[in-house]
């Protein structure tokens, strides 16, 4: 039977943020095309059968993107971007999370279903210049490409800009007995989307970009690689995409119109492939797909375009011929059943600029905003208020948990969310709703992923119980010690001191 191929990007067109007022569109950088960076996998410092042990460093570097000066990064066991962990679905990860900055910073597990709000790695798990801590976890998740990235509010937006972010994936059984590329860096590629302006002596200046509804920069930057060439030595590729950007949306296509299969979403594997030609990620989405060279030859170039702009260049040579087929089912999504005298959880995001805000009100470090028992599935109806007109599209992320996109507006999912995912898109005048359900107890944010955004306040916080337990009370950070703490690393008065996400709760008239 012929499977349908989509050729849409499903958001509404309207909303794209090539619509904003404060829009960067994409520019081809006056720079040479560059091998595709491929961060090296993280090996562990000593592993057992049953546990791994490593040590993770966020730390300063230089990094030659673009001819001339170096551009002063910061990245983790890396000068940019990190090194790429792989974690088993099973072991015992053991992790010491080590900061070599010069100021504070968190480690935020960003998909991983881990204990909140510490081993999770928000605003509430600081790690201060110089000091180092130890976390561990064992995953209980369906393999997926997830990602680390620094979360320390209201300065998430600014570390992340800085290079703080590497991929995660996690691997199980079940993935490794499909037909699927998986070998790292060969035919299975990670593909990290930012986008950055190059100020004097090729410098970022995240100050002098600034904008409250999300930074953007006109040069694209694929695993820190300007103007990327990728040589293509086998006739399918596995691209794990990550739109790692602070607020661009990515809406990506090959030349010729070439279809590709999406084989995974944001938290597990796609219940069946789904046959696209264009693909659209917002902010901290995840996609894998299957790109298959079958019909091109050696000296060949396929290019991938996000919107009409070039960013990678496949440059196809010899290969062997591939004969592998997809299975028509690639997982098993059994939804938990939600009890009919379970409450909705309704969710607004509303506002942009300084005014974003969730049901009404800007993020409180200090105040829990819901509760949820563990092991509780519960329907959460998150509405963009938005207008169409001037609108955008909200990313909503939730910390730890994967949940399952069940309607937008009444109707169905799109056709690529109908496997467990973490960060959804919501349009404009758009209510979607999701079935969470927390397996371990603690508390987590959920907020817009894009990050001047939650900086800004669009983000709350809920605490996950156990119900035949008495509610335990957490040890959470203060925005008066974060900011002191900061103040004093630069060298600064805290009154005088410039913080993106501060600006908005100033202009509001309201404290963090």
């Amino acid at each position: 039977m012929t499977q349908h191929v989509y050729d849409d990007y499903f958001f509404d067109e309207p909303a794209y943020n090539t619509h904003d007022g404060g829009y960067v569109p994409l520019e081809v950088a006056d720079a040479p095309e560059s091998q595709l960076a491929i961060p090296p996998l993280l090996k562990p410092d000593k592993e057992t059968d049953t546990d791994a042990w490593y040590t993770l460093e966020a730390q300063k570097g230089e990094t030659q993107i673009l001819p001339g000066a170096k551009t002063k990064t910061w990245g983790y066991n890396a000068p940019l971007l990190g090194t790429t962990l792989a974690f088993e679905v099973g072991k015992h990860i053991h992790v010491t999370l080590k900061n070599s900055l010069d100021e504070l910073t968190t480690f935020h597990w960003h998909g991983l279903s881990v204990s909140g709000p510490y081993v999770d790695g928000g605003c509430h798990a600081p790690v201060y210049p110089g000091e180092s801590k130890e976390i561990d976890f064992t995953l209980d998740q369906p393999a997926a490409t997830t990602w680390l990235h620094a979360h320390p509010c209201p300065s998430t937006a600014e570390q992340v800009w800085h290079g703080l972010a590497a991929m995660v994936l996690v691997r199980d059984q079940h993935e490794a007995s499909l037909p699927l590329p998986r070998t790292y860096g060969v035919d299975d590629i990670p593909l990290v989307l930012q986008d950055r302006r190059f100020h004097e002596n090729n410098q970022w200046d995240y100050h002098a970009d600034y904008d409250p509804d999300g930074v953007q920069g006109p040069t694209a930057m694929i695993n820190g690689t300007v103007n990327p060439v990728f040589d293509v030595t086998t006739q399918k590729l596995r691209l794990r995409i990550l739109d790692g950007a602070n607020r661009r949306e990515w809406r990506l296509h090959f030349s010729d119109d070439l279809q590709f299969t999406q084989i995974a979403s944001d938290s597990s594997l796609l219940p069946e492939p789904v046959q696209l030609t264009h693909l659209m990620l917002t902010c901290a989405e995840r996609a894998e797909i299957i790109v298959d060279f079958k019909n091109y030859k050696e000296g060949d170039t396929v290019t991938l375009f996000s919107d009409d702009v070039p960013i990678v260049k496949f440059r196809v040579h010899a290969f062997k011929p591939d004969n592998s087929v997809l299975p028509d089912h690639l997982i098993d999504i059994n939804a938990p059943e939600v009890l009919p005298t379970t409450p909705v959880r309704k969710i607004v995001m509303s506002g942009m600029d300084e005014q974003v805000a969730i049901d009404g009100k800007k993020f409180n470090m200090q105040r829990i905003d819901a509760t949820q028992p563990i092991g509780l599935a519960q329907y959460w109806d998150v509405t963009n208020t938005n207008s169409m007109n001037g609108g955008m599209v909200h990313p909503f992320h939730v910390h730890g948990t994967q949940f399952l996109v069940i309607s937008r507006n009444g109707g169905a999912p799109y056709p690529n969310e109908h496997g467990y995912k973490d960060t959804v898109g919501v349009n404009p005048g758009e209510t979607v709703r999701l079935l969470v359900r927390f397996d371990l107890p603690g508390v987590y944010m959920y907020h817009c992923h894009i990050i001047e955004h939650e900086d800004g306040g669009m983000m709350a916080q809920i605490q996950t119980y156990d119900p035949n337990k008495p509610m335990p009370k957490y040890k959470l950070m203060d925005m008066e010690t974060l900011t002191q703490a900061f103040a004093k690393e630069r060298g600064v008065d805290p009154d005088t001191m410039w913080m993106a996400g501060m600006d908005s709760y100033k202009k509001m008239g309201m404290k963090m």
